[in-house]
């Protein structure tokens, strides 16, 4: 379908699923690769759990990447933060970190900051969401201003700022009194 669609469009490859799970076979990955390769006026965002697969089938791209196939990676408290480096590794020229839902503190360090390209923070929703903590976010967002990357605040989520459960729409998305709406830089 996207080498059908005349105007360029942002694709959220998978939103519901991870092209990079065990079960998917990695010849149907790289006909996935192969069509966002040839859809070169579409750019393509592929986030991942599976860090460790998505470094092992990305090698195998090395000097061929896609620069329209941005790689992420989720990184909901520190207990994830292995994925960064495994993010660091793949030859994508865009790599983007998703702390969402950020459930815990992650404590980033200038390094696992190198050579990533955005990040993202947001709350969760739903009925058995946890809240997010405040400091959390706004530690991220200090991190990514020192180290100027782009930074993108999306939701509270279903709690807001003071821990109240407001619902989604109710708690907002303004961090530290404004919208934080940053996008890579694409040169």
């Amino acid at each position: 379908m996207p080498l059908k669609w005349k105007e360029s469009r942002r694709v959220f490859v998978n939103s519901m699923s991870d092209l990079f799970h065990e079960d998917i076979p990695e010849e149907y990955i790289k006909q996935i690769i192969e069509v966002m390769r040839r859809a070169k006026h579409h750019i393509f965002q592929v986030l991942t759990k599976r860090s460790e697969r998505m470094v092992e089938l990305t090698a195998k791209e090395k000097g061929n990447w896609p620069d329209n196939v941005w790689l992420g990676v989720s990184v909901e408290n520190h207990n994830y933060t292995s994925r960064i480096h495994h993010l660091q590794l793949t030859p994508a020229r865009v790599k983007f970190l998703s702390f969402e839902p950020l459930i815990g503190r992650v404590l980033l360090n200038d390094g696992m900051l190198k050579g990533i390209s955005w990040a993202i923070v947001g709350g969760e929703s739903g009925h058995r969401a946890r809240p997010m903590s405040p400091e959390w976010a706004e530690e991220i967002c200090g991190h990514c201003v020192e180290n100027n990357i782009p930074f993108f605040f999306k939701q509270w989520g279903t709690y807001d700022v003071s821990g109240r459960r407001v619902g989604k729409k109710n708690a907002g998305r303004r961090l530290n009194g404004r919208t934080w709406d940053e996008m890579p830089v694409l040169v």
